[in-house]
């Protein structure tokens, strides 16, 4: 078992890979650097190799796919994850790593948000895109995480044994993050200086069409994660239209005794059952949910049991 695993997945980063990998090795002369290359074509593998970093790769295209290998084939008490695109500076992951390993924190966050990325990224989508994911989820999950889609975190064994990728692109991050929310997980925050890429070095990052695959991924995890108020707005939402076609015909039956518009009587009828069942779905999964959260829990134990056993079997060696 690795003390530290520094872990950068990577998509055709030569420009930037070489400066990322020397960097951290300097900041964590004791840390195994691990390259994940996806496919790349561009040389990112044998320039990481050159440096001494453990190149393996990942045949699935998707940054979601990398981190399941990654974190499935590597066994170490502190993970810190980066992107080979030289946008985070090596300097925090010392902080980030005492907090994992001395305090015990599950995931730490490298913040963007908060210091220099408005400033210095230049595309006012992303801007936009990541202010409406932050806000977003903080309102949906009761929470105030400042950076949700940062690439620079560090993590605990038992956070990294514990997630289930379902992710496979860019909202990794998104995923990740209202998991260690939802499971009640140590979060920290370390605010991070953030750079824009260098001028030779492109985004994989598709505004559109990933910010898209963002907002379906928050709305998949809250009606899993919160699953009486995702289908519980749909029965209030579905009650309040029932009503308001409702109240004229109950009005024109008061006054004359006849019922005119009896199509619309029927429809509010089956649109207010209709309203009934989303309420009694939403408490039906709500009781999985809770039992998912025991089952989880239970997860975390043997995660715990097994990173001792392997700590141990490592000190042994």
């Amino acid at each position: 078992m690795d003390r530290i695993a520094v872990l950068i997945p990577c998509y055709n980063e030569a420009a930037t890979i070489g400066k990322v990998a020397t960097e951290f090795r300097q900041v964590l002369p004791e840390a195994v650097i691990y390259v994940y290359d996806n496919n790349s074509s561009d040389g990112t593998g044998e320039i990481a190799r050159g440096l001494g970093c453990v190149v393996r790769r990942e045949y699935q295209q998707g940054k979601g796919n990398v981190i399941r290998r990654m974190f499935s084939e590597i066994d170490a008490e502190c993970y810190i994850m980066v992107d080979g695109d030289d946008t985070y500076p090596a300097e925090n992951a010392r902080e980030m790593c005492d907090l994992v390993l001395r305090e015990r924190a599950d995931m730490v966050i490298g913040d963007r948000l908060s210091s220099t990325y408005f400033q210095e990224n230049k595309r006012p989508f992303h801007n936009l895109g990541n202010s409406l994911v932050r806000g977003s989820i903080n309102r949906l999950f009761h929470t105030d995480i400042k950076d949700i889609m940062t690439g620079y975190r560090a993590f605990s064994y038992r956070f990294v044994k514990t997630f289930p990728v379902l992710s496979k692109g860019f909202e990794i991050e998104t995923e990740m993050t209202i998991h260690a929310v939802d499971k009640n997980m140590d979060l920290r925050n370390v605010v991070v200086e953030y750079r824009n890429r260098p001028e030779d070095s492109q985004s994989k990052l598709n505004t559109y069409s990933d910010g898209f695959k963002v907002l379906l991924m928050i709305q998949r995890l809250f009606r899993t994660y919160r699953p009486l108020g995702y289908f519980g707005l749909i029965a209030a939402v579905l009650a309040v239209i029932a009503i308001a076609f409702l109240i004229p015909v109950l009005v024109t039956y008061g006054k004359t005794g006849l019922v005119p518009r009896f199509p619309t009587l029927i429809a509010c009828g089956f649109v207010g059952i209709a309203a009934l069942q989303a309420f009694f779905t939403g408490l039906t999964l709500k009781t999985s949910y809770q039992k998912n959260r025991q089952d989880f829990e239970m997860e975390l134990y043997r995660a715990t049991n097994d990173f001792q056993r392997k700590k141990r079997e490592s000190s042994l060696d």
